[in-house]
């Protein structure tokens, strides 16, 4: 069985010290990268995904409800919206870049974009009609499993494994690997993964 890494959002960003960071996340990001260079040889297909906001509509907001709205984050080009050093060294070859004119939070929201640039809404639109989506690269892989990691355990790991298996794949989220936003978001996100067939490992 084909295998595939998705390492979603570790961004300063969403760490320590990040305008939207989640305790735990600095931790995840070194065991991660543990965890890819023991593993790698397992996984056909790894890949990142960055929130790299631009202009993403109410997506921000100066009195966020942090359910629907947020701070400023993920503001792309800035160190914030970087992956986090300890990814970056992994020297993974495939990244995608998403809610750059929108809200997002599954990584199957954004296409494959390795360079730093801020592309206009055209050409956002553009890439994402010329198919060079998460999905469309897992399917030319032959992907039949996906492991997802990454922060956070509630909002987008949990939105890249659901669109995953809406895909038809075997779905694994790595326990050890994210962490929640709260522990009661954590566990509501369990439970709605769980109930879509995703396996916690």
């Amino acid at each position: 069985m084909k295998k595939a890494l998705i390492i979603v959002d570790v961004q300063p960003t969403f760490c320590e010290g990040g305008e939207l960071g989640v305790a735990g996340g600095n931790a995840v990001a070194e065991r991660i990268a543990d965890y890819v260079n023991a593993h790698r040889g397992e996984y056909e297909y790894i890949a990142t995904t960055q929130d790299w906001h631009i202009e993403p509509g109410s997506h921000w907001s100066e009195q966020p409800d942090y359910v629907d709205t947020w701070p400023v984050h993920g503001k792309a080009g800035t160190p914030g919206a970087e992956l986090h050093p300890a990814i970056a060294a992994l020297h993974v070859e495939h990244h995608f870049k998403k809610g750059q004119y929108s809200p997002s939070y599954s990584g199957f929201e954004g296409y494959e974009d390795n360079t730093d640039s801020i592309p206009s809404r055209e050409q956002v639109a553009s890439d994402m009609a010329t198919g060079r989506t998460l999905a469309v690269a897992l399917e030319s892989a032959g992907i039949e499993r996906v492991d997802v990691v990454g922060l956070a355990e509630s909002h987008c790991v949990k939105e890249t494994a659901l669109d995953a298996r809406k895909l038809g794949l075997e779905v694994h989220v790595i326990e050890n690997l994210t962490e929640p936003v709260s522990e009661e978001l954590g566990i509501a996100a369990r439970q709605q993964m769980l109930s879509a067939g995703i396996i916690l490992d």
